[in-house]
């Protein structure tokens, strides 16, 4: 098995102990194993078992990044937001366990983010925050809308309806389609839309139209 191969099973081998068993379960020994290649693998070729992390931590900003840039521009500015945040929601909901670690909200013993990992997720945002500057310019929000303290406040939304739907507490008579709906809504609402206009622009971003 070549050093290449090796380095790609055991990136693939701990993405998926992740996601299926959280980071608990997560040994330089058990990734090795299963892999069929020796302890030493994974200092070879990442440093440490925190280098490995970070590696399939990048590679989850990679995904993330990719569906972000498979929504496109062009036409309604606010559907396009809700597409993103409907993104950002899917992305939570099924790799949670990468989600957590990209996002500070999981440990794993020897692994800590550093500025240079958070700068990662930090770049994301350029996908809201341009959607936000063309819904300014397409005259949807305020002319004097702050789009990078809009893009913040509407990544805290995100990040916090999803650690709340993975915890279980979204439940009752309204789910998290419907807070997200509702919060997309007033938050368009808030930076100038028109209240039925954004409804419907929301609506349809939400539902992939």
């Amino acid at each position: 098995m070549s050093s290449l191969t090796v380095r790609r099973r055991l990136l693939d081998e701990a993405a998926r102990v992740l996601a299926e068993e959280g980071p608990a379960a997560l040994s330089a020994r058990r990734l090795c194993t299963a892999v069929g290649a020796s302890t030493m693998a994974v200092y070879t070729h990442f440093g440490s078992m925190a280098g490995l992390v970070r590696e399939v931590i990048r590679e989850g900003f990679d995904r993330f990044q990719a569906r972000a840039e498979a929504v496109g521009t062009g036409g309604d500015p606010v559907h396009e937001l809700a597409r993103l945040c409907r993104v950002y929601q899917d992305f939570a909901r099924t790799e949670p366990d990468v989600y957590a670690v990209m996002f500070g909200g999981s440990a794993i013993a020897g692994f800590e983010l550093t500025d240079e990992d958070r700068q990662m997720g930090v770049r994301l945002l350029r996908y809201p925050r341009d959607a936000i500057r063309r819904c300014v310019a397409a005259g949807r929000f305020r002319p004097d809308a702050d789009a990078d303290l809009l893009v913040r406040q509407l990544f805290a939304s995100m990040h916090g309806l999803a650690q709340l739907a993975h915890a279980g507490y979204v439940i009752g008579v309204y789910g998290p389609a419907d807070v997200l709906t509702g919060t997309l809504r007033d938050f368009a609402v808030a930076a100038g839309d028109e209240p039925g206009r954004a409804g419907e622009s929301v609506r349809s971003g939400l539902a992939g139209a």
